[in-house]
């Protein structure tokens, strides 16, 4: 399989001239350019039996996750179907207006695959909801987080529980009128969702109604200790930003005004831009940095053997090859 960019290397320099002008020897092709590490984002290694962190925020930052019961229920359901059809398990998740989180445990290395389908089958159910026409989520990547240790779980666990009380939408995280997973996982409750009203057939191969409960995986630790820790750590932080909130005379919008929003609106709060998009989230530092080796010793792996096959020589892949060994069939290096 040729590289994506194999066709408009053949036919345009990379400052965008026709080819058949003489090219000047100090401007890089658009094969050179990419050869050297630029515009190509590195490839990323998906292992089972992982843990990650999954971040996507709307267009241009709009409200069109405004929490609503069509809403509501048609995220869970399309969350739910995606988990179902994958083999995902759900921790927690939280859709906030314009962003949601979801941490998930990866057992058969498919989580690709997963959010693919969850954020297409949800983009279009709510571009049917809103009637638009246009992309839904922003175009940049969504960002994956691969959660090295069970500290590091928690810690996310938490913060997406506590994301509408960190910006000051409301006071408790049960007082959230969209999806939040917070109630579900620790009182064990099954999440229930059914097929919207908009977009889905009557009479499609999709289930009437999914039903999932969330879940803390064994490999992560024991499932009561956690849920202790997960729950006292909710309470401290509403307690410490309500009286952060105090000190500083804020006060939060509250349910009512959230669902006021329309869902054309969009934060006037400025958002930065061209920061870090980390790939592993690690509170210890040994951790972070073993983290960090392995994948650079996977990306070398990848580009060397990907080298080889585009050459025609004989390559095997590093374990962790996902989109190659998905669609080109590549063969992957036997693990004893």
């Amino acid at each position: 399989m040729a590289d994506a960019f194999d066709d408009i290397r053949t036919h345009r320099t990379w400052n965008g001239r026709a080819n058949s002008q003489a090219r000047d020897n100090t401007t890089p092709t658009v094969g050179k350019w990419i050869e050297r590490g630029h515009g190509v984002s590195q490839p990323r290694q998906v292992l089972p039996s992982s843990f990650y962190l999954i971040t996507r925020r709307c267009t241009q930052r709009q409200f069109l996750l405004r929490p609503d019961a069509e809403t509501n229920n048609a995220y869970l359901y399309c969350l739910l179907v995606a988990a179902l059809r994958y083999g995902i398990d759900i921790l927690m998740m939280c859709a906030m207006s314009n962003h949601h989180h979801v941490a998930i445990f990866d057992r058969d290395a498919r989580y690709p695959e997963f959010i693919e389908h969850f954020h297409k089958l949800f983009a279009r159910s709510q571009n049917a909801l809103r009637g638009r026409w246009e992309n839904f989520w922003a175009a940049g990547q969504t960002s994956v987080v691969r959660l090295i240790d069970t500290e590091d779980v928690l810690a996310k666990l938490v913060y997406i529980a506590t994301n509408p009380v960190k910006d000051d939408l409301v006071e408790r995280v049960h007082h959230w009128p969209g999806i939040n997973g917070y109630r579900a996982l620790i009182n064990g409750k099954t999440l229930r969702a059914t097929r919207p009203r908009h977009f889905f057939r009557a009479e499609g191969p999709l289930p009437d109604v999914v039903e999932i409960q969330l879940t803390i995986p064994s490999e992560l630790g024991d499932r009561d200790e956690i849920l202790r820790c997960f729950e006292e750590r909710v309470a401290q932080f509403e307690e410490r930003t309500k009286r952060e909130r105090a000190a500083a005379n804020r006060s939060v919008m509250g349910r009512r005004a959230i669902l006021c929003q329309s869902w054309k609106a969009a934060p006037t709060t400025f958002e930065p831009r061209r920061v870090l998009n980390p790939r592993v989230a690690a509170r210890s530092l040994w951790s972070r940095i073993e983290a960090l080796v392995r994948n650079k010793a996977f990306v070398r792996a990848y580009q060397a053997a990907r080298a080889a096959w585009r050459d025609g020589l004989p390559a095997e892949f590093p374990v962790g090859t996902y989109w190659l060994r998905r669609f080109a069939n590549v063969p992957i290096v036997s693990v004893s």
